[in-house]
This record gives structure tokens, sequence and C-alpha cells, in this order.
């Protein structure tokens, strides 16, 4: 089920600038409906932030009037914030489905706006349009304003063993580099080699707990890989790779095999579909039948535990270098790349990856069913692969304080020391305000 509409790219740009701030939030879509009858649905993510952030726990709270709960809040219009209540309560229904209202928000409300919730304690909640206040307008100003204050005061930006890795990696700038072997991986394996790193199949981080992703040139299309994770064949309805391929797989090149991505948003051309199931915290692979328009579920495939997934990016993911090089083929057929920067990230925010599966800004990859042999017969590394994939221009969605680094433009001084002045941040510090 999908919870809210596509951000448009005013709202990713104030999505990203929270984000990079490391401002944890939850959404909500005020609806027409909403709006007339004063109610909001709090859909899971929000339920799980609530009751993370210690503001409300749904699945303590009987149902009925006499039972509703109530916090402080605040609806930030940028110059001005408005003191208010949220009231969250379950109505006296079979289902009894949670729900809450921010008072006084029809004053500032249009159908199908989405808001941020943001829990500053756990007795202070504030709210903030994303489709109409530009945040950064209101931060990256010397007028210092309630939302500026907000922002800045949950704000955490630290330094960490990254510089040590920088240095290394800048040794390198300007050299066109010969990767060891023609593949996909050639160049994350040479670089892995250059840093002294020995390959292997390990799901921790590849470099004192920071992890290494390595992409060719600046594609806008591009998709960047977050990890590998099959599914929990122990809970799907098909038990393996080998069973996906059996009933949904193609022959190509004489080989029986499956390879093609997964989206919520809409089935593949095999009429697979990735569902997140947020009652049961499930990523579910369905088959989907069309119906014009539109498609509904005939069979289920195989799921993941959504905490499986959680705890993988958070492991794998706590501190990234995403290295983009430029390649270049030379005479006798061999790769040569050139590294042309870094983003650097760090503790991805866990909330925000259900819903970017949702809107399809993260996808799954499967490559079932390839080859174990190439060739001349012998064993080929590797095997059925499962990739979590996401969007090159949706990365800063989900990692905050993220950070780009220029081989031709930034300058390191010491070991202990950057020149910022040539570092292209994904906000601006220098117009921000001293906190």
């Amino acid at each position: 089920m999908i919870h809210m509409r596509s951000f448009n790219e005013f709202e990713k740009r104030n999505i990203e600038y929270l984000v990079n701030l490391n401002v944890d939030f939850t959404q909500v879509q005020v609806t027409a409906t909403g709006l007339h009858k004063s109610i909001l649905d709090a859909t899971a993510p929000m339920r799980t932030y609530l009751r993370e952030h210690r503001i409300h726990d749904y699945g303590l709270q009987k149902k009925g009037q006499d039972f509703k709960v109530s916090k402080p809040t605040v609806i930030h219009t940028g110059i001005k914030a408005i003191e208010t209540r949220t009231s969250f309560y379950r109505p006296e229904t079979k289902e009894g489905d949670p729900r809450l209202w921010i008072y006084k928000l029809k004053d500032f409300s249009e159908p199908n706006d989405i808001y941020a919730i943001i829990a500053q304690s756990p007795n202070q909640l504030h709210v903030v349009d994303l489709t109409k206040i530009d945040i950064q307008k209101f931060c990256e100003t010397s007028e210092v304003n309630p939302l500026q204050e907000l922002v800045f005061g949950l704000s955490e930006i630290r330094d960490s063993i990254s510089i040590e890795l920088l240095h290394k990696l800048f040794k390198f700038r300007n050299e066109w580099i010969d990767t060891d072997l023609s593949a996909d991986t050639a160049i994350g394996r040479k670089i892995e080699s250059l840093l002294g790193i020995s390959m292997n199949a390990s799901q921790l981080p590849d470099y004192k707990g920071i992890e290494l992703k390595s992409f060719r040139d600046a594609r806008p299309n591009i998709k960047k890989n977050l990890f590998c994770k099959v599914p929990d064949w122990d809970i799907s309805k098909l038990k393996s790779a080998a069973e996906i391929v059996e009933k949904y797989g193609y022959n190509s090149n004489g080989i029986k095999s499956y390879r093609n991505t997964l989206y919520s948003k809409y089935p593949n051309s095999q009429n697979l579909r990735l569902n997140v199931n947020y009652l049961d915290a499930l990523l579910e692979i369905e088959e989907d039948e069309i119906l014009g328009n539109d498609f509904k579920k005939i069979s289920d495939v195989a799921v993941w535990r959504l905490q499986t997934l959680h705890q993988q990016l958070l492991t794998k993911h706590h501190e990234t270098f995403w290295i983009e090089v430029n390649s270049r083929k030379i005479e006798n057929g061999k790769e040569q790349f050139m590294l042309n920067k870094i983003e650097h990230t760090r503790n991805p925010i866990v909330s925000q990856f259900d819903i970017l599966l949702e809107q399809s800004l993260i996808t799954v990859d499967l490559l079932l069913g390839r080859p174990k042999k190439d060739s001349l017969g012998l064993i080929k590394k590797g095997g059925d692969s499962v990739i979590f994939k996401i969007k090159k221009n949706a990365t800063s969605l989900l990692f905050p304080e993220s950070r780009i680094y220029n081989f031709l433009t930034t300058t390191l001084n010491s070991e202990q020391n950057l020149c910022m002045v040539t570092i292209q941040n994904r906000f601006s510090p220098q117009k921000m305000r001293s906190r």
C-alpha cells in the first residue's frame, strides 16, 4: 500500500535539506477528506516514528474519545511559529484505525500538501509544510526565525576517520589507473587493491568501518548499489532462487534465468512487483494481474523482514564513500579510470528507506539462474545476486551529512585539516548563522 503521492522537486529539495542536516522526521499527506473531517491517518511509518521518539504509542492506546492523548505542537510558517496541539486517538470502530489531528492546520493547508512532523522531545512536536515552505531559504538567512532555530538546533555534523581515507585516495588524483580485469566490478576491486583491502564477501564495511562504492562517470540515470540481500526464504512462499527461476524465468542463450528489476509503483515485464507491507513489517515480492491502468495481487512470491533490511542498511552504510570515476578504453582494450569525486555519507535515516522503496527510488535487481561456469568450463565467481539499488539523485534523501569532494578542486592541507573552501557541500555552511 502506498501512503502518499510522489514527491515533487520542491518537496524533494526540502527533504534533502533536512536529511543533510541529520534532522529526523516523518511525513503525512493532508487529503481533502482529511481537511474536511479533521482527520489524518497515522500510517505505519508515522506510528513507528512517534513510538521511537516516545511521543505516542498507538499499540498501548484504547479506543474512544475518553482515551485521546494530545501533545504541544508548533506549526511553522517560516516567519512565524503557531502554537497548537496534536491529538492522537483510535476511533470506536471495528479496526480502531490510528488517527491524529493537528489543530489549526486548516488555516494553513490545502488538499495534498505534505507535511514533515518533527519530534523535538517526547512532549513537543513541530510541523512544516514541505509543499509550500522553502526550508533552506528560511534557514540560510541572517534574519533569525523559529524554523531556523529548530532545524539548526536538531542538526549534528561530525568528523570521522574519513580524513585518513581521503588522504590515501587523493594520492591518486589526476592519474589514469589500469584495471586488472574486464568486469563491472573491476574498478571497485582495483580501488580496494590500492588501499590494501583484500577481496572478501563480508557484509561489513570495507575500510575501518567505511563502505566503498564506486561507479563510472556522471550518467544521470545510474543507480548505486546499496547492498545485496536474498529474501528470507524461511517465511517466503517460494523457498529459493531456483524456484523463482522455475516459475518466472525465461530462456536466454539456451539458459533459463531471471534478470529484471522490481519496483513498488508498477509491475515489471513478468508482472512481479514490490510491496511494502507495514502491517506485518515485510517487503514482499508479489505477482500482479494487470487490469487496464491498474493491477492487483494474485500470488505471493518471496519476502524480506523489514527489520533485517534496516539492519543491513545501518551495518553496511554507517559511513560510505561513493566514488565516481571517469573511465576510458585504451588501445589494448583494457579499461583505465581516473578518480573524479567522492560523495561522503553517514548514518542513513531508516524511516526513509521504506518510503523510498514505495516511491520506487529504491529498487531491487534480481539476477538469478546465471551460469555457474564460464565458456571454458571453469567455475565462475559470484552466482545469484539480489541487489538493492538507489537512484543516484535520491541518495541525499536517505543519507544525512552528505558532502562532496571533487578531486579537481578540493585541497587537503594536513591529516587533521581540510580546506573547506574548495569542498562542494550539499548545503552551504558559510551562509548559515554561527551556532
